[in-house]
């Protein structure tokens, strides 16, 4: 497999088809231009997210549910996204890819704006890319039921909000881990999904 640094450029194939709101640019100039370098060492497998911003007046994040059926994370609130496969030609391809395949919103839809910084799940091994991209209001859902349970919208002002958020511990192996909780519509968001959204707001509220 390549090296996860030569799977992250492509950004110049994704173009623009939609009126620039006024939040685009300070969104844009927060975000990195260039992805980060994933650390993978001996056992972590690269993987990558798309963070989509819903390009309404009022934007908002597009947030999945996971089936209970799935081998890892299931049930948890998620962003669309997974592991790389060997068709991927880079990471914002693997973001592109999964995000069309769990919610059927093509990947034209989408405008890449930037990167995060990436994020390692403890657990299950992964060192996640989250590629930030604006997506077209007039898109519609043909979801992937098995992999997705549920598709949903919140604020993006409700997510960078930080009194809507929790931090929580838990002790394993005598180890203790601190992590955040965004509560919304019955659902709670947390593990790398929250940990994602505390970056993306930390970086708007700089």
């Amino acid at each position: 497999m390549r090296k996860a640094f030569d799977m992250v450029s492509e950004t110049s194939e994704i173009k623009a088809r939609t009126t620039p709101r006024a939040w685009r640019a300070r969104i844009e100039s927060r975000l990195d231009r260039v992805p980060s370098e994933l650390q993978l060492g001996q056992t972590l497998k690269p993987a990558a997210i798309l963070l989509p911003i819903i390009e309404r007046e009022t934007p908002s994040v597009l947030l999945t549910k996971r089936s209970d059926n799935m081998p890892t994370h299931a049930g948890q609130i998620s962003f669309p996204g997974g592991r790389v496969h060997s068709g991927d030609k880079s990471l914002v391809d693997t973001a592109l890819r999964e995000f069309q395949e769990e919610t059927g919103i093509a990947r034209s839809f989408v405008t890449v704006a930037g990167f995060l910084d990436p994020y390692e799940t403890v657990n299950s091994g992964f060192m996640i890319l989250p590629v930030v991209g604006f997506l077209r209001e007039d898109f519609t859902l043909n979801i992937n039921t098995r992999e997705v349970a549920e598709v949903f919208e919140v604020p993006l002002e409700y997510l960078c909000n930080p009194t809507k958020r929790s931090l929580m511990s838990v002790e394993r192996q005598g180890v203790t881990r601190e992590f955040h909780t965004i509560p919304f519509g019955g659902h709670t968001i947390w593990g790398a999904t929250a940990e994602i959204i505390v970056n993306l707001s930390g970086r708007l509220c700089a």
